[in-house]
């Protein structure tokens, strides 16, 4: 083969080579990382929530997820103490929603909490129920006589609802009196539980998660003044990945759509 016919050769393959990689990256998927469509890759957030906002946010989700297809949402429900634990200890977290103030200024103290991004989101009450097929107990006063066996109430060093029903049965003279009736529950959810299955004759769990039973009524709210404001506060996770979305996603809960959904199941808004 002479010179002249080995260059047109050459010259040949290396466009055919550059044909084939060109027609390679454009049938070949989107690599990872980004999205098919050419955008930015989904935004995966995950979110620390109060057992007690658990069906509620459920909707949310749900609405968000439809009115915003590139962000995914991972719910991460529990009492608010073990929570924030979690949180301080390094969980992986974009956005914490606390039934307690407590938890959050914890969180806050630490650094933990995007600067700006905290804000108090609702407000709720605290309520003593039974099973349905009871008639004994009238009131307080009465799980304090032979009417009730057991007590359910939430841990009060974990679960914000554990500690606003020790600082109202406190206020009521009760706590003292209760102490060899007391079953302790994880988070609100778990006290609801035992009243539903009939394990305890009574328990005190917010009035949001007495609503929406079908198992259990509630026989009295605490009095306002016997424990402090029942208010949920929301803010971002200093070290989330995804600050802007999750600040995005904190905004949202504020918005009418997401109001309605809470005063659906019960909740009032804070101001």
């Amino acid at each position: 083969m002479n010179r002249r016919n080995f260059v047109m050769l050459s010259s040949v393959m290396c466009m055919i080579t550059s044909l084939t990689l060109a027609c390679s990256q454009t049938l070949s998927p989107g690599n990872p990382g980004t999205s098919t469509n050419g955008g930015t890759s989904p935004v995966r957030l995950t979110i620390s929530a109060a057992a007690s906002v658990q069906d509620a946010m459920q909707e949310v989700k749900a609405l968000y997820e439809t009115v915003n297809p590139d962000v995914s949402i991972t719910y991460n429900f529990g009492s608010s103490g073990s929570l924030a634990q979690q949180i301080a200890q390094g969980a992986p977290t974009d956005v914490f929603l606390s039934a307690s103030q407590q938890w959050m200024d914890s969180l806050e103290t630490q650094g933990e909490i995007l600067e700006g991004s905290r804000q108090n989101l609702l407000l709720n009450s605290l309520v003593l129920i039974t099973p349905l097929d009871q008639t004994a107990v009238q009131d307080f006063s009465d799980i304090a006589t032979d009417k009730v066996n057991r007590v359910a109430i939430g841990e009060p060093k974990s679960a914000p609802v554990g500690r606003y029903a020790r600082e109202a049965l406190t206020s009521l003279n009760l706590f003292d009196t209760l102490q060899s009736k007391m079953v302790f529950a994880k988070d609100v959810r778990q006290v609801l539980a035992y009243v539903e299955t009939g394990n305890v004759d009574a328990g005190l769990v917010y009035a949001t998660d007495a609503r929406g039973s079908e198992q259990v009524m509630a026989i009295a709210t605490a009095p306002a003044e016997s424990h402090p404001p029942i208010i949920y506060p929301v803010g971002v996770v200093a070290a989330s990945q995804s600050t802007e979305a999750a600040q995005a996603f904190v905004d949202f809960l504020a918005d009418d759509e997401a109001v309605t959904i809470f005063t659906n199941y019960g909740f009032t808004i804070a101001e």
